[in-house]
């Protein structure tokens, strides 16, 4: 009995060491392989091109910039899985969307002839021509009084002023 008993210990410390040698054994996944597949899951999404991943003790950390939320989220949904993979750290940005532009106004041949006629009013050596939203300039002017007309010229919202002034 003391025999049977014995075996029985014996056989139990023999599979013990056993799984415990087994499971030394298993190899680790290397953590450029976990970039290489994450790399391989972020290429199979063409929103996802501007992000970059490194990996470091099993934690893929992405960078780089996409267009919107969404694309962000997609990211970290295509490497979370990965066989290694412990945890990601999602530090892509989102690129600000577009401001867009105002419609630019151009004013009307009467109105702005009347309008750049009250800006020159103090200039009585300049003249002033409007055709088709163009405001046409001549004759002369101080350099220090220009800055001042244009920019009244030009708040005006011509399509263009051509400036034909003779600067003094």
């Amino acid at each position: 009995m003391k025999k049977q008993i014995f075996k029985l210990l014996l056989l139990c410390i023999s599979v013990a060491v056993m799984s415990t040698t087994i499971e030394s054994c298993k190899s680790k996944v290397k953590d450029e392989d976990v970039k290489t597949a994450a790399e391989t899951a972020l290429k199979a999404n063409p929103d996802l091109q501007g992000v970059t991943v490194s990996v470091t003790d099993g934690v893929a950390s992405l960078g780089g910039e996409v267009k919107d939320q969404s694309a962000k989220t997609a990211a970290e949904s295509a490497v979370k899985d990965i066989n290694g993979l412990k945890s990601v750290k999602n530090d892509i940005t989102v690129a600000a969307a577009p401001v867009p532009s105002a419609p630019v106004t151009i004013s009307g041949d009467d109105e702005l002839t009347k309008n750049v006629a009250d800006a020159i009013k103090d200039h009585s050596t300049v003249t002033a021509a409007v055709k088709d939203s163009v405001i046409t300039l001549t004759g002369t002017i101080k350099k220090t009084e220009l800055p001042k007309l244009m920019q009244k010229l030009h708040a005006l919202k011509p399509k263009k002023v051509d400036n034909k002034l003779t600067v003094k």
